[in-house]
């Protein structure tokens, strides 16, 4: 049990014993103590002070002489500032809790809560390949798996692949008229680059064509109807959907190209699932659930004949599910997809990872489901992301000024190769070791530099500033862990020294407690669906041990105890680094 779980429960138990009926007993917060006062935790009163109408100083009386005298001594003394009760820790507690745990590699995960989760991440379309955008979605739904399952709870992790529509289409078009039969094969060009070629060209074609129809007198809105390029791509569409044979083969065959790309690119970012949903699979998905929702006066039919659901009571306002000829939108989709996914699996929660300009969209998804009454509707959860940009400004990708997943990545490796043979600490490593150290890197550069970042915040994106190993980075946190494995190559603990006896230097307190929070940050990164937490977290535990590092010596301790003692720290803080590091899917080398 956390320290903090252990201290919430004797104040409640004091607050129930000392005022009985008088105050809700979870009405405080706990807190780490300020660095200019005495104590390690602090309990915030004045949640309380108001119902139970008592002075701080009383009530802080009464708290903190309630908690040293039922802690079993882990609580020695405290000090009352207004209204913060300050508690000061035992050495014992924390020199008990490295002996308990600083070997366990399972430190701060949790048993099976018996709960399951599906985790939709990635979404790609299959008329381009996945860029810096996806990059984020791709970190951000893994991660969020893994912080899940590594809190107790059983993971699906999914992908609804776009893989139909107007715009699959205007790459197939693109394809048809200017490929000359060209493949991925024959131009030596990465499938999923390869079409996404065609999608930019299309758009090409398009803008040539509306400007030289309103060079001809035309205007502009009648133009983009008028276009010989886009009339096509529309007649396409057309016939995908009536299932035309050599459309259905072309589409087939441009497809399997960007899943290979994709497969490629899903491979070397670490990204992977479980099972994968098609929305050409799909699309028709959530017709029945229509006539449900009619014969429950869920939804309405207009006099077209289109269907539609009225959330103006709710705020917001009319929504579409079905076209007047019958045929259905994303909604219905999504609708119909979400029914499928719970009688597949049973998920409890249902986490859908996509940008927030769908923020409208899953909380209409949320309320129709409710409405409808569909199994675990109030497990539908929006992990919203803000846009990511470059130094530069935004991409476009049918302006082809996106940056692409793969030449991002490449860039990456690149610059980590060029930092690191600076430092010059490789001269002994092979040409396999060097090539795994700058993928490591750089991926893991590039990895916490997306996930560092709030996932409701816009940010930019700055390579340069990413690897910095004196920074705010995943580099620094790298080396960190390397540099604590070069001192346990020289020598490891566990000689049976005994290293209770020595008072705590402030230092090593500040890792203990850091150490001791990793259970409760990776709850707290589970239960708000932020990876960030997790991210800080280890960037701080990092940044703690240097400090720590730069003090004092492991090697020539004071005293065999202290030895004893730093030995240990440092295989608990290599091993916490590694754990949460592999949690945000980075890697982190042995040596660089």
């Amino acid at each position: 049990m956390a320290i903090t779980e252990q201290i919430h429960r004797l104040v409640s138990s004091a607050i129930a014993a000392g005022y009985p009926g008088q105050a809700d007993p979870q009405a405080f917060q706990i807190n780490q103590t300020k660095p200019e006062f005495e104590g390690d935790y602090t309990i915030v009163l004045f949640g309380l002070i108001k119902s139970l109408k008592a002075s701080p100083e009383a009530l802080g009386k009464t708290l903190g002489d309630h908690l040293v005298a039922n802690s079993n001594g882990f609580v020695t003394r405290y000090n009352i500032i207004k209204g913060f009760l300050n508690l000061v820790i035992a050495d014992q507690f924390w020199t008990g809790f490295l002996e308990k745990s600083y070997s366990d590699k399972n430190f701060g995960k949790s048993p099976r809560n018996g709960k399951k989760v599906m985790v939709e991440y990635s979404s790609p379309n299959t008329n381009k390949p996945l860029h810096l955008g996806h990059l984020r979605n791709n970190f951000l739904g893994r991660s969020t798996a893994e912080i899940l399952q590594a809190n107790g709870f059983e993971v699906i992790k999914s992908c609804i692949v776009n893989d139909r529509g107007i715009h699959i289409c205007k790459s197939m078009i693109a394809w048809q008229r200017y490929a000359n039969g060209a493949t991925p094969q024959s131009t030596g060009k990465k499938g999923d680059h390869f079409v996404g070629d065609y999608y930019v060209q299309f758009n090409d074609a398009l803008k040539a064509e509306i400007e030289s129809l309103v060079t001809g007198g035309m205007s502009k809105e009648q133009a983009e109807k008028e276009a010989p390029i886009m009339k096509a791509a529309q007649q396409m569409l057309v016939d995908w959907e009536a299932g035309k044979p050599e459309i259905i083969d072309l589409w087939k065959k441009m497809n399997s190209w960007v899943y290979a790309g994709f497969t490629e690119t899903y491979n070397r970012i670490g990204s992977d699932f479980d099972i994968t949903y098609y929305e050409s699979n799909t699309y028709l998905l959530g017709k029945k659930t229509v006539q449900a929702g009619l014969e429950k006066g869920v939804f309405y039919k207009k006099e077209d004949g289109s269907v539609w659901i009225d959330l103006t009571a709710d705020g917001l306002d009319e929504k579409l599910v079905q076209r007047k000829d019958g045929t259905s939108v994303y909604m219905t989709q999504d609708i119909g997809l979400a029914q499928q996914k719970y009688e597949e699996y049973k998920i409890d929660q249902s986490i859908y990872v996509v940008g927030d300009e769908q923020n409208y969209h899953f909380k209409v998804l949320k309320l129709i489901a409710e409405k409808l009454g569909l199994p675990k509707a109030d497990g539908i959860f929006h992990l919203s992301y803000g846009m990511v940009e470059l130094p530069t400004g935004k991409m476009k990708s049918r302006e082809g000024t996106v940056v692409d997943a793969d030449d991002l990545v490449d860039e990456m490796v690149k610059i980590a190769e060029h930092h690191t043979q600076e430092l010059g600490k490789v001269k002994d490593f092979s040409p396999a070791e060097l090539k795994e150290l700058y993928d490591i890197i750089g991926l893991g550069a590039l990895k916490f530099y997306l996930l560092r970042v709030d996932p409701k915040k816009k940010m930019i994106f700055n390579p340069e500033e990413s690897i910095d190993i004196h920074g705010y980075t995943g580099p620094f946190i790298q080396y960190t862990h390397a540099r604590i494995k070069s001192i346990l190559r020289k020598e490891q603990p566990g000689n049976g020294i005994d290293f209770f006896a020595d008072s705590l230097l402030p230092l090593e307190k500040a890792l203990l407690v850091t150490l001791e929070q990793y259970t409760e940050i990776i709850g707290q990164s589970a239960a708000e669906h932020n990876p960030s937490a997790l991210a800080n977290y280890i960037y701080n535990l990092a940044k703690t041990f240097n400090s720590f590092y730069t003090e004092h010596s492991v090697s020539k301790a004071e005293t065999p105890g202290k030895k004893e003692l730093r030995l240990r720290i440092a295989v608990m803080t290599a091993n916490v680094i590694e754990s949460g590091m592999n949690l945000l899917g980075i890697k982190v080398p042995e040596k660089m």
